[in-house]
């Protein structure tokens, strides 16, 4: 696995990479990526239901010409003094400090901060003189839907974020209670569907704020939600950030690090062959008969990995250590291995996707196509939980995790939303 760009440089081409490609996460890194595709996924989308005649322009009154102001200048010196104290200070970083310490840090270059903050605030300058006119005019301008999708992103990003953090947050309330502010800054711990839930939210408001069709623009977001999903779990895979199954005890890991089968009775053994392991086992689940685990050998014509995988250089640092791995960081694996679900949800959720974007043009009703979405999303997810490690609430004699009750409201959702819009008479 490859926790950042220095380790799949160095392991694909046998190099030593510079040390900044170590700032460069996986999991950021295809982040990044499902955004771009998800904007470009919702612009052809939005752009196709205009040209339907399902979405219109909204006219609105823009201000040009105006003098540069001081709160620009400002706003842009401290963005790229930020930005040129971390970015450029990462050039002269020790390679031995662990990236997320850095990035959380006070550590960074002060002559690339202050060379930053004066560039950009210089731009912002030249910019502003260069569109100033002698008297700032009112323009009326129209901006289809399609043309909002930057701020859709952004505000999508910011918000998702901030809701999958509280969500990771309130479903681990004892972690989070020991120490709120390391939880709360820390970049690892987020929860997908907090994450939706709060964007939607805020995604809403904004397009009622632009008078975009709500129905229309939720049918648009239906397959772009779905593929960016895939995509962010490849990150997940890929860096293995936590989001792996309960451990698979037909399996263990040899010494080359290769996935094999192992006997009844092996798992427990190797439980107890590393003591920092089995005390984090211990802490998480109070003691090693309550690991969750469970006995299953897959079928043949699929790899070993496919059943039960050993997260190795994992970005979290959990396992026992890999035998030859130098560098102080990202020297872990699991062993046992784990149910990689990760790489189940990345199938499913591609799978998924084109069969909503193949049903995007029949379904004619909108909102529909969400309601659609909502239940193939919320079965995904309900039943993945299933073989997954999370924090569980007791209700009534019952012991569901968080994503399970919401995956569940999410289906008993899209069921009445689907029948909800079929009655209405403007469909």
């Amino acid at each position: 696995m490859y926790p950042n760009l220095y380790f799949f440089l160095k392991d694909t081409f046998d190099i030593t990479p510079w040390n900044f490609t170590q700032y460069i996460n996986s999991f950021g890194f295809f982040v990044a990526i499902a955004f771009v595709v998800s904007a470009l996924m919702l612009t052809v989308e939005l752009r196709r239901k205009e040209k339907q005649g399902l979405l219109y322009p909204k006219e609105e009154t823009v201000v040009v010409g105006d003098p540069v102001k001081w709160t620009d200048l400002v706003f842009n010196f401290i963005f790229g003094f930020v930005v040129g104290y971390k970015i450029i200070g990462v050039f002269f970083n020790p390679s031995d400090v662990n990236p997320q310490e850095y990035i959380f840090s006070s550590r960074g270059s002060w002559p690339g901060g202050i060379l930053l903050a004066i560039l950009f605030a210089w731009v912002k300058y030249r910019e502003k003189k260069k569109q100033a006119l002698p008297a700032p005019e009112q323009r009326k301008i129209r901006i289809w839907p399609h043309e909002r999708v930057g701020d859709i992103i952004i505000i999508g990003a910011i918000s998702g974020f901030i809701g999958a953090k509280l969500f990771d947050n309130l479903e681990n309330w004892d972690r989070f209670i020991k120490d709120p502010i390391a939880n709360l800054l820390s970049p690892s711990g987020l929860t997908f569907y907090g994450g939706l839930i709060l964007a939607a939210v805020c995604i809403l408001w904004y397009a009622k704020r632009k008078a975009i069709n709500l129905w229309h623009l939720l049918d648009a977001t239906a397959p772009v939600l779905m593929i960016a999903y895939a995509i962010g779990r490849i990150g997940c895979h890929v860096s293995g950030d936590g989001d792996w199954g309960i451990f698979n005890s037909a399996y263990t890991v040899a010494a080359d690090g290769n996935i094999v089968p192992a006997a009844r009775g092996v798992f427990e053994t190797t439980l107890t062959q590393n003591s920092t392991f089995t005390q984090y086992l211990v802490g998480e689940f109070g003691d090693l008969n309550s690991v969750p685990h469970a006995y299953f050998q897959g079928k043949g014509f699929l790899p070993n990995w496919f059943w039960a995988y050993n997260f190795p250089h994992n970005v979290n640092e959990v396992g026992v250590p890999i035998p030859g791995c130098v560098g102080g960081s990202y020297c872990n694996q699991l062993n046992p291995p784990v149910f990689p679900t990760t790489l189940y949800e990345i199938i499913s959720c591609t799978l998924l996707f084109l069969v909503i974007w193949n049903l995007r043009k029949r379904i004619r009703i909108s909102g529909r196509l969400f309601a659609v979405y909502l239940v193939l999303n919320g079965l995904e997810r309900f039943f993945i939980e299933k073989i997954r490690v999370n924090t569980t609430y007791s209700i009534l004699g019952f012991h569901p995790t968080q994503a399970e009750l919401i995956s569940s409201l999410l289906v008993l959702g899209g069921i009445a939303l689907w029948i909800y819009r079929g009655k209405q008479k403007h469909a």
